[in-house]
């Protein structure tokens, strides 16, 4: 999606319906997070009915994540061509289809048709590419860090699942669940439909879409933004599907217990992403990024301490949810500053991918290096730890280039 000129860009700020459209697509992105994540909080009753081995199970949660990264590289590029009303109610709509599915395929008992139809749940994950083009258009430049965080706080989807996904289960059954889901993506598809509308400043890049993606794959800031970016929300997405199993082998909780607390650990990542955008916007996202990184890569060992419940573990986690999330605001703040108008769509596609491939592989890894004997994931956490260090380490790199560059030029 793209501003017409600066100086309509300014004249943003006067743009009446932009807070209506910004809600709008903070609801699609937060019930389609939902339905994107609707595996995860269930998966240890997946894991008991179909006697699957962690490894199986971290792919069962892992799974979804896959399409939903790969798809944004094409959602972002079809946004800047039809726009985020076209792109919210086809993919709201479409998403309810793989929920039935997967539905479908839990009544059957089948590992495979889990599989299969948990990779097409992805579809549900592809709208955060809608939505940062969509929202830059609506927004000035000064004002695009806060307003992408505010949409980013619809990750919270993760957090409605985690909580409410279990106890549905347990209240209304399994079939019944998922319905509903299905029913409530289907209702949202028809309220954005009807009461969304794309900036006035939008004008679509008709450019083929190949092409184009091309073109953001040859900006390096593509690449700088996508390797952050799965640092941070490919963090949060990893511990926000397999942190109801982490903390049923750890701590020894039950499903409703652990999606609670995994509920809670997605509302604080929620709250800061906006934070982290705000932030940015005042003190610059590399300083935000560095603060997020560095505190990630020191939750990580804590977390691996095993703290005893409640009160130690529990605000490591919350600890651990607010360093990404003010990650994941800082990031999108950075794209909005380095990507070229013209290009934020297909950026924010590739650079999401990122994130989600970054949230596919950990839970991967989790489940690969767990320690049953000890119930312990310390390899896996390790391995966080120094990720997030790399990622500092770069930052500071990058921001220490941009001065330079900045003073040469």
């Amino acid at each position: 999606m793209t501003a017409t000129a600066p100086a309509a860009a300014a004249a943003a700020a006067a743009l009446p319906g932009r807070g209506r459209n910004l809600g709008l697509a903070l609801l699609a992105f937060a019930v389609t997070f939902w339905a994107w994540n609707i595996i995860g909080p269930i998966g240890v009753r997946y894991a008991e009915d179909l006697d699957l081995t962690p490894t199986q199970l971290s792919m069962v949660i892992a799974t979804p994540v896959l399409v939903g990264s790969a798809g944004r590289i094409v959602t972002g590029a079809l946004t800047d061509r039809f726009g985020g009303r076209v792109m919210f109610t086809t993919l709201t709509a479409v998403s309810a289809v793989p929920v039935l599915l997967v539905l479908w395929a839990g009544e059957a008992g089948s590992y495979v048709l889990l599989l299969v139809f948990g990779f097409i749940l992805g579809i549900a994950g592809t709208t955060f590419a809608v939505g940062i083009p969509f929202v830059n258009a609506w927004y000035e430049p000064r004002k695009r860090g806060f307003a992408t965080g505010l949409f980013g706080a619809g990750m919270g989807g993760t957090a409605l699942s985690s909580f409410f996904t279990p106890r549905m289960v347990t209240s209304f059954g399994y079939a019944t669940t998922h319905v509903i889901i299905a029913i409530a993506l289907l209702v949202v598809a028809a309220i954005v439909w009807f009461g969304m509308r794309d900036s006035p400043l939008w004008k679509p890049n008709r450019d083929r879409v190949l092409p184009k993606l091309e073109a953001s794959a040859r900006l390096t800031v593509t690449w700088q933004m996508a390797f952050l970016y799965a640092v941070t929300f490919g963090g949060f997405v990893a511990f926000s599907t397999y942190l109801p199993t982490y903390l049923k082998e750890v701590y020894g909780f039950g499903l409703a217990d652990a999606g609670a607390r995994t509920a809670g650990f997605a509302i604080a990542a929620v709250i800061a992403r906006p934070l982290g955008g705000w932030l940015s916007d005042r003190f610059g996202p590399a300083v935000i990024l560095s603060v997020s990184l560095g505190g990630a890569a020191v939750m990580a060992v804590v977390i691996a301490l095993k703290p005893p419940p409640e009160l130690l573990a529990g605000t490591s986690f919350v600890l651990m949810a607010v360093f990404l999330g003010l990650g994941t605001g800082a990031v999108f703040t950075w794209v909005a500053q380095k990507a070229p108008a013209e290009n934020v769509g297909s950026v924010t596609g590739i650079v999401g991918a990122a994130g989600g491939f970054g949230g596919y592989f950990p839970p991967l890894v989790m489940g690969a290096t767990y320690d049953a004997q000890n119930h312990s994931y310390g390899v896996g956490l390790g391995l966080l730890c120094a990720t997030a260090v790399i990622a500092l380490i770069f930052t500071i790199y990058l921001a220490r280039d941009r001065v330079g560059n900045t003073r040469r030029g």
